[in-house]
């Protein structure tokens, strides 16, 4: 093989070495803009939870809009925040936006050695002057 040729075919291996592992690279996402708004629907949420999780139904109560408050059965409102059971929930990234989301949430109870896991999820409107409110529960 002539010598021009042979450095030629070195250079392309190391030149596809060196660079084989860019073009593998998975691109980066771009970051995305969070409406400041979330911020706050997602810190209610979190509140809300919070006060189920400790069965606190006074802090729950003022977190619930009229209209969800007037649709729900009050014992049953009452049998959602009491509860002897260990309480925890997950809440995981929220869709919507102009005054309303929705976040998945998950549920966590444990009774003995049983763990319950109930998904659903919790819809968040602003009620005005960016005070949110729960409008539908899990």
């Amino acid at each position: 093989m002539p010598q021009p040729l042979v450095t030629m075919v070195l250079g392309l291996g190391v030149t596809l070495l060196v660079a084989g592992p860019l073009w593998a690279r998975k691109p980066r996402p771009k970051p995305t803009t969070i409406d400041p708004s979330y911020v706050s629907a997602l810190a209610v949420t979190n509140r809300f939870l919070h006060a189920w999780q400790s069965g606190d139904l006074e802090a729950g109560m003022v977190l619930i809009s009229d209209r969800a408050r007037h649709s729900l059965n009050p014992e049953a409102f009452e049998d959602f925040f009491s509860s002897q059971a260990t309480r925890g929930f997950e809440i995981t990234r929220g869709a919507g936006g102009r005054g309303r989301y929705r976040f998945p949430v998950v549920l966590v109870t444990t009774r003995g050695k049983q763990v319950q896991r109930k998904y659903s999820q919790i819809t968040i409107t602003d009620a005005g002057k960016n005070d949110w409110v729960i409008d539908k529960l899990p």
